[in-house]
């Protein structure tokens, strides 16, 4: 189709008016291909970049790409915790207090009952399986608070003794149905 479209005149307007409209048309569908191509792109060389294309060319399959939560023993998977501090918290909690409540937690995970550590996971991760990493963070804060997307769990600082801490995660993974750390 050509651009070279003659000067408006009384009896041409309505010719003129459809050349202009298919003309807006087509160029209306080149710049939505234009924006369809990057995205395919940026697709294409995400699944390059993540090998889950080897899966498909070579037509192999994951087994169970998704694990049923109640194939999880929670008492012979639970991946160890790691403790990390943030940066940039104005008053960085003490050594000592990171120990004592990672303790804390390590006595709490030892002494639950399978049922209450798929909570944990629950309210941990968002679902009972747990990932490969699991963060621990001890704040300055009243609760435990659940991040799942970065699979971190936020706990306070200010627990003396670990029957209340024991409490205070109990009612922690008591909201798990309502919303993670919404006590």
């Amino acid at each position: 189709m050509s651009w070279d479209l003659p000067v408006p005149t009384s009896t041409n307007h309505d010719w003129l008016f459809q050349e202009l409209l298919s003309h807006a048309v087509i160029f209306f569908e080149l710049i939505s291909l234009l924006r369809v191509r990057q995205p395919v792109k940026q697709m294409r060389k995400g699944i390059k970049e993540t090998e889950s294309g080897l899966f498909l060319r070579k037509g192999r399959m994951f087994t169970d790409p998704f694990p049923r939560e109640s194939n999880f023993d929670p008492a012979h998977q639970l991946a160890t915790t790691n403790s990390s501090s943030d940066e940039d918290e104005p008053y960085p909690v003490p050594l000592e207090k990171v120990s004592v409540v990672t303790g804390f937690l390590r006595q709490f995970i030892e002494e639950v009952s399978p049922d209450i550590l798929r909570n944990l996971m629950r309210f941990w991760v968002g679902w009972e399986l747990p990932s490969r990493y699991l963060n621990v963070e001890v704040v300055t804060a009243k609760h435990p608070v659940a991040l799942t997307c970065f699979t971190k769990l936020k706990l306070p600082s200010h627990y003396k003794t670990y029957e209340e801490f024991y409490q205070d995660m109990m009612m922690a993974l008591g909201s798990i149905d309502s919303g993670f750390g919404l006590v």
